[in-house]
């Protein structure tokens, strides 16, 4: 019967590190921005293959 009660303070404790984590979390602002991360995939990959163009024609002017 006392495993239970060891067992209940550490999950009382493990539930409150986790709120107190969320809380610290909202208070940062890491959760005010909505949008942009689910436009940003979106995006991504318009750098990257502009990037891939201009690497593939400087080695193309290397090479001639």
């Amino acid at each position: 019967m006392s495993v239970i009660i060891i067992l209940i303070a550490i999950s009382l404790l493990v539930a409150s590190g986790f709120l107190i984590a969320f809380l610290w979390a909202m208070k940062s602002g890491q959760y005010e921005d909505e949008v942009t991360p689910s436009i940003r995939m979106l995006f991504e990959n318009e750098g990257t293959t502009e990037k891939k163009i201009e690497t593939t024609e400087n080695q193309n002017k290397d090479l001639c």
